[in-house]
């Protein structure tokens, strides 16, 4: 069986075509809000329709699919039915069995995508984890040794970050994410460089260590597990990364279909 798994993003879409939790093939396009469902078809058909990863007739054997923009899911909705009619769809939304109990205050305010990452973290290792996604947001989000979803954390992305530094800083511009030679800084574009990737590793270092102690357990029995587009530009300097899933989202998407067909 052949799934196509989407993670509709702020920013950026990831699809996916698995088979039994191995991504076959994978893009990332832009999350465009103007796009109409007619439109994601075209950009989907013409993806999917040379990879060698399906059948014959072109078509996944089911979709699934997780969003964090209403607008952009309305449309995917309408795609859904009139263009994959036939394909068994799978939208994680409240009331769609993950499996992952979710112990918050308001559990439907919980993004769809950081109940997914629970649900592949918490499939994937035992014990406790915690997942740091870094995508427009980056979310830190904790599972339980039990597999719970008990909590996390949000914090700007990297991106914004330094988009809004160029905008409010008059001498200071957008500059590429890129590790500099040193953290001691020589020129303004490294400074900013220094800033972004060093300063982001140790946010994550830091949240990660206050939220293992609260947790109660021993660092070394925790997977701290990175995902998302931006995750290369800081991983290898986060000390308190132990693990990278470029695909965690979509292996959860997976994990989420099987559990409701």
């Amino acid at each position: 069986m052949t799934l196509l798994c989407a993670d509709i993003g702020n920013s950026h879409t990831t699809l996916g075509l698995l088979t039994d939790g191995e991504v076959q093939d994978h893009w990332r396009v832009s999350t465009l809000e103007t796009r109409t469902a007619d439109e994601w078809f075209v950009l989907i058909r013409g993806l999917i329709e040379d990879s060698t990863a399906l059948a014959h007739d072109g078509l996944p054997d089911g979709i699934a699919v997780c969003a964090t923009v209403p607008s952009v899911l309305h449309e995917w909705r309408d795609m859904l039915s009139r263009h994959f009619g036939d394909v068994p769809a799978v939208v994680i939304e409240p009331g769609v069995r993950t499996g992952v109990p979710v112990l918050m205050d308001n559990p439907r305010e919980v993004g769809a995508d950081r109940v997914i990452n629970a649900l592949a973290a918490a499939a994937m290792y035992d014990g406790p984890a915690i997942v740091v996604d870094f995508g427009t947001a980056t979310t830190f989000d904790v599972v339980s040794p039990r597999g719970e979803y008990i909590g996390g954390a949000i914090s700007p992305g990297i991106d914004i970050s330094l988009e809004a530094l160029g905008r409010r800083g008059a001498q200071l511009r957008k500059v590429e994410l890129l590790r500099p030679r040193t953290v001691i800084a020589k020129n303004t574009v490294e400074a900013l460089q220094s800033g972004m990737v060093f300063g982001f590793a140790s946010q994550v270092d830091g949240i990660v260590a206050r939220m293992i102690e609260e947790l109660g357990v021993p660092t070394d029995s925790v997977h701290v597990i990175a995902t998302g587009g931006l995750a290369p530009v800081v991983v290898d300097e986060c000390r308190a990364i132990t693990d990278h899933q470029p695909w965690l989202t979509l292996r959860g998407l997976e994990l989420a279909f099987l559990r409701n067909t």
